[in-house]
């Protein structure tokens, strides 16, 4: 998962206050490079964002933008789901839905700190996800040693780390199948394809 806003980069918040508060992410992470997520205005970015997750949950989510300063909230939710739209700056779609838990997880990945011990985030990617480093959060692009990877739609866990325990952590993975991304970080999570 490139975070777009991820990101992810990402990747909001349910979270007004967290919105405000948040780091803005660093011109000098790849990984969370962006671009105006959409060209058509706000009406595109929210029929991006809503490509995330399905009808029933995309609808009644907040979506957010993410810019060089930070994030904007183009329309305010109410079931306690933050989407974005697809990151053009990424190599493939990558619009992303996540609840606060997994919100507050993206905070801590851009901001480069721990993620808070305890929580449990989910997150939904069913547009798939560009492609990324299985074993890197903030690699730019391929090389011999980051594992390269892409996943088609899925959904995340993300958080405790007693979830991840009895997953896959090959940094080569099959990705038809459950897999620990980032396994040995403290962002590794847990990805599930659903097609």
């Amino acid at each position: 998962m490139r975070t777009n806003a991820v990101l992810l980069g990402l990747l909001a918040l349910g979270f007004a206050g967290q919105v405000a508060a948040a780091e803005a992410p660093k011109a000098s992470t790849p990984a969370l490079k962006t671009e105006p997520a959409a060209k058509g205005g706000d009406k595109a970015l929210i029929a991006s964002a809503m490509t995330a997750a399905p009808p029933a949950i995309a609808a009644k989510a907040t979506v957010v933008e993410m810019g060089p300063k930070g994030m904007r909230t183009v329309r305010k939710g109410s079931n306690g789901f933050t989407c974005l739209a697809d990151n053009p700056a990424t190599p493939g779609p990558d619009p992303v839905c996540a609840d606060e838990n997994a919100m507050g997880w993206m905070s801590a990945l851009v901001g480069h700190k721990p993620p808070e011990v305890g929580k449990v985030g989910f997150m939904y990617m069913l547009a798939g996800g560009a492609d990324a480093s299985n074993t890197d959060p903030y690699a730019e692009k391929p090389t011999k040693a980051n594992h390269w990877i892409r996943t088609g739609p899925h959904v995340m866990l993300v958080g405790d780390q007693e979830i991840i325990k009895h997953y896959p952590t090959s940094p080569d993975p099959d990705t038809k199948q459950p897999y620990v991304m980032w396994a040995g970080t403290p962002y590794a999570h847990l990805m599930m394809p659903v097609k």
